[in-house]
């Protein structure tokens, strides 16, 4: 997958990796007759359909009714009704699809040719089911680490969440799929998620908030999914501002916004202020809408241009030919006609698995393993095999069992899933003696399997869904305490977490926890993706998409259950910006991450324009394995901003004693911020960071704009 072998689908422009371009298919670039071609097909159609057939195909047929998560109405023989199907992690509720890594562990790769595969991907399952429109990517940000939807987002940077997000859509557009942003915007909580405000000033809402869907804009995006919130005191899905005077005016959105699942609260107000389409319906619009137009409160201009915007965007993604029919059905899965739709794609969740595994200690060296010096290993706690009475627990938390992926909206169902225990196993072979305990609560036995092996590696994890936010940062099912048990058993301890967001770690100093392993949600191929790393298969390179702090008062965001004013007081200080603003030390710093092997950092050169920067460093692999670098640049503005925020990342593999020069591009969007209504460039000096975290800074250097 990927490269100039791959087949393009539609009018978009995608291309090889290599020099990387994150706007290779920026919608500048895309053949102008042949948008001029869909356009004009679409307005010809929109003029030969009445205002009732209008109106259906903005209009959900209802919850439950199937095929797909969401129906749009249909005009017989010229429009089809559109399926648009969760989700972020893979075509849910049906068969023979595969389940990979999600959001976070994306983000975690900081690997954008990974992401635009597993993009592609994707959209070659969603387009093979039939599906229309992919319910994704989610860009919200990790403002909280008690959000209960962080594991479906791309962490706390809007820099590093408009990349992951950009590369995403490429990739699934590229098959013909239209993808489908969320959440606009401030759906940073899920508590209250119908009734609370997002009161978000305008500096933090452009520089922050609206960054990614602003990127993903420019890419090309087809549609946008408006939020449950409110933003500043108006539903998000009927807010003029953001729906028709920011995205579609200022940003030139031509695509269609669609409202998240009963979040229109209007019929009038959502239409004439940017909504398009009404999901799941009807009520909102349909007659309502009819009747709207027919007494004046809707022009049938609006009408027009809402029906020009769904079906021009369903001719430019090249869906009027020879698109797949809907081929299961999320109401009824004796209607399932399990087409399979996997082919290799499980090489990409295992593959991205690992670079997504964030190695965050690793004292003695003692990873990665040596089978040879091993003779027996103990495997504790139930996140290491399978859950009881169910194996492949998906859309509802599991009482036990391995977590690899986050509930509701975001699940799958796996098509089978590798436990860690089998993962393990497997790559151990049989001359490493395994010794399991199961339960979270019998210290006993575990103390006891961790005595009498050479090594323990204890798995412990934090279960997040949809709808439901976290009351604290604690490790589900006891798991601190198994850690501890463990850890005072057996002087070789590896402690192995998944979890969407950052956990406390009162353990994390114990003399005999020698290695920590943060998994995240890595998809049905966990188990293999965890020996890959624990057995130096793979080095790992995964780095952090967010801070874990030492104490849940680090923080600026508290969880509060009862509030429906949440004021985004942080304003552009969201995660690694806050703690270095304020001079706390993070447990574990945005960025960061451990590998096998030592990279030096040299000669960082730059130059500038008035509105420009061009920057390069040579990076070294001195080590004395082959491992990838993640190498991170941040910019410091001259004034009333964070001391630095991410403008540029790059992934690169060496070999023991390779050395390559690192390139980076910072034009004016990397440079201005937002005063008084516009992108201004600020007059004054400028620091350029470059390391391997937002805390190890290897090379600085500063220049004057």
């Amino acid at each position: 997958m990927g490269g100039s072998d791959m087949q393009y689908r539609g009018i978009f422009c995608f291309d090889s990796y290599a020099p990387y371009n994150p706007y290779d298919c920026h919608r500048d670039e895309i053949d102008a007759s042949a948008l001029k071609e869909a356009n004009e097909k679409a307005t010809h159609l929109v003029n030969s359909m009445s205002l009732e057939e209008k109106v259906g195909i903005m209009t959900g047929n209802g919850d439950f009714t199937g095929p797909c998560i969401g129906n749009t109405g249909a005009v017989d023989n010229l429009f089809p009704s559109l399926c648009m199907q969760d989700g972020p992690i893979g075509v849910r509720a049906t068969t023979g699809i595969t389940v990979g890594v999600s959001g976070i562990n994306t983000a975690a790769s900081f690997d954008k040719q990974a992401i635009r595969e597993r993009g592609i991907y994707l959209g070659a399952e969603f387009r093979a089911k039939g599906a229309h429109v992919y319910l994704g990517p989610d860009v919200n940000l990790v403002r909280s680490p008690f959000s209960g939807r962080n594991y479906e987002t791309f962490g706390e940077d809007p820099y590093l969440s408009g990349v992951a997000g950009v590369e995403t859509i490429l990739g699934v557009q590229s098959q013909g799929v239209i993808a489908q942003i969320k959440h606009l915007i401030g759906a940073e909580q899920e508590s209250w998620r119908d009734f609370y405000s997002a009161n978000i000033g305008d500096k933090a809402l452009n520089e922050v908030y609206l960054w990614p869907f602003e990127e993903a804009i420019k890419a090309g995006v087809g549609s946008i999914m408006c939020s449950y919130n409110k933003i500043n005191g108006t539903q998000a899905c009927e807010n003029e501002y953001i729906l028709n005077t920011t995205v579609k005016q200022r940003l030139g959105f031509k695509g269609f916004i669609t409202s998240d699942w009963r979040a229109t609260h209007s019929t009038i107000d959502s239409a004439n202020n940017g909504l398009d389409v009404n999901m799941p319906g009807p009520l909102s619009f349909g007659h309502r809408l009819v009747k709207a137009v027919e007494n004046g409160y809707v022009s049938m201009d609006k009408i027009d241009d809402m029906a020009l915007r769904i079906i021009s965007t369903w001719y430019k993604f090249g869906q009027d030919k020879d698109y797949p029919t809907v081929n299961f059905n999320v109401v009824n899965p004796t209607k399932d006609q399990k087409v399979d739709v996997q082919s290799n794609h499980k090489q990409y969740v295992r593959s991205m698995g690992a670079a997504s595994t964030v190695l965050l200690k690793n004292q003695a060296q003692l990873l990665p393993l040596q089978p040879a010096k091993i003779n027996s290993i103990a495997i504790i706690g139930s996140d290491a095999g399978s859950s009881w009475g169910n194996k492949l627990c998906t859309n509802l938390p599991c009482l036990t069992g391995t977590v690899a992926m986050g509930g509701g909206s975001g699940s799958a169902k796996y098509p089978y899933l590798v436990t860690p225990l089998e993962g393990i196993k497997q790559r151990a072979g049989k001359s490493i003696k395994i010794h399991h305990s199961a339960s979270d609560y019998n210290l006993l036995k575990a103390s006891f399997q961790s005595q009498r092996s050479d090594l323990a590696i204890v798995f412990s994890n934090v279960f997040t869904m949809e709808a439901f936010d976290r009351h604290n940062l604690s490790l589900d099912r006891n798991g601190n305490a198994l850690i501890e048990a463990v850890a005072r058993a057996n002087e070789n301890t590896i402690v192995v977490i998944h979890s969407p967001s950052a956990v406390l770690m009162p353990w994390i100093h114990h003399p005999n926890i020698k290695a920590v392993v943060w998994a995240g949600y890595p998809g049905q191929e966990t188990g293999n993706s965890l020996a890959d790393i624990l057995f130096g298969d793979v080095n790992p390179s995964g780095r952090l998409p967010y801070t874990i702090a030492k104490r849940t008062e680090d923080y600026p965001v508290q969880f509060s259950l009862w509030k429906k004013q949440l004021d985004y007081t942080d304003g552009v200080y969201v995660g690694y910006r806050y703690f270095d603003a304020n001079g706390i030390t993070p447990l574990f710093e945005f960025g960061f991450g451990l590998s096998y092997t030592n990279f030096s950092y040299a000669d960082l050169v730059t130059t500038h324009t008035e509105q420009a920067i061009h920057a390069s460093l040579m990076v070294k692999n001195t080590g004395g394995v082959g491992g990838a670098e993640i190498v991170q640049a941040y910019i410091g503005l001259p004034k009333d901003q964070p001391p630095k925020i991410l403008r540029g990342f790059e992934k690169i593999y060496l070999e023991p004693a390779q050395s390559a020069r690192v390139h980076f591009d910072f034009g004016p969007r990397e440079l201005m911020v937002w005063e008084d209504g516009v992108w201004v460039l600020q007059p004054g000096q400028y620091t350029l960071s470059i390391g391997a975290s937002s805390r190890d800074i290897r090379l600085s250097t500063s220049f004057t704009l």
